[in-house]
């Protein structure tokens, strides 16, 4: 299959050299095992536009810098959502699944990350945080990488598909998110909408992105996670804003000073 190829010819470039171009155009880059102290100024100017594209898929522009975050296949949950054909400069996916780490429709040629571990791209410190993408320790869907970065002065975490508990060294790795994304349906490989209250309680961010529910792109007899609404009702008492639109644009004196705010994003089916 092109995909199980995609990945072997990704993994190999890992160990082979930085940067080769892989079957789709996209590119590998190797963890640094260098200290990231040199690199951690941010601009704190500027604003940052985020797009839902469906599901746990978001496109982050901001500095310069397009982003990509889990392009995913229609199928199941994500069955009747368009794919997520949209220029970007990187391409960061959590798991190989086909709900979150699907790249052959990704155009052009970006730069892949995949694996946790420590990364720069174009003077942007990347952080990938390994999590159990099941409540099983990944012993049936194996490792999520969240991803934590700043993009126009703010701090960012996208949780992907995380299932298993923050532990203390990944919460010290994330710090406090200005806004994360976080998966709140459920089903067997992410958190549902109590484990999702319980992981922000954690962190503390200003601003909450829920991910990864049931929405009208789901196919009825092939997706067995739950609506947004079981997660709101839990959030019951913080404020919660609703944007009628996939995309907003942020700066970071517009962030919530006490968090955390929840934010529900719209998609244009």
């Amino acid at each position: 299959m092109k995909r199980r190829h995609l990945i072997r010819y990704a993994q190999a470039s890992l160990l082979a050299s930085l940067g080769m171009g892989v079957a789709s155009g996209l590119q590998v880059y190797r963890a640094q095992t260098s200290s990231p102290k040199q690199s951690q100024k941010a601009a704190s100017g500027g604003s940052l536009s985020i797009q839902w594209l469906g599901h746990t898929c978001f496109l982050f522009t901001g500095e310069g810098k397009r982003i990509l975050v889990n392009p995913f296949r229609t199928v199941g949950c994500t069955a009747r959502y368009r794919l997520p054909k949209v220029a970007s400069d990187l391409v960061m996916i959590s798991s190989q699944l086909l709900d979150e780490g699907f790249i052959e429709a990704v155009p052009g040629n970006p730069r892949l990350l995949y694996e946790a571990g420590l990364y720069q791209f174009k003077g942007m410190p990347i952080q990938g945080i390994g999590i159990d993408h099941d409540r099983n320790n990944g012993r049936r869907f194996g490792n999520n990488v969240a991803w934590r970065w700043t993009q126009s002065g703010i701090r960012i975490v996208h949780l992907g598909g995380a299932a298993g508990p923050i532990v203390l060294e990944q919460k010290i790795l994330m710090g406090r998110p200005d806004v994360l994304l976080i998966p709140v349906g459920g089903g067997p490989k992410a958190y549902n909408a109590q484990e999702a209250k319980q992981t922000i309680q954690a962190l503390n961010p200003r601003l909450v992105i829920p991910t990864h529910y049931r929405t009208q792109a789901a196919d009825p007899a092939a997706c067995e996670i739950a609506p947004l609404d079981e997660f709101l009702s839990l959030m019951e008492g913080t404020s919660v804003r609703r944007v009628q639109s996939d995309t907003v644009t942020l700066k970071a004196s517009d962030l919530p000073e006490q968090g955390p705010q929840t934010m529900v994003m719209s998609y244009r089916f």
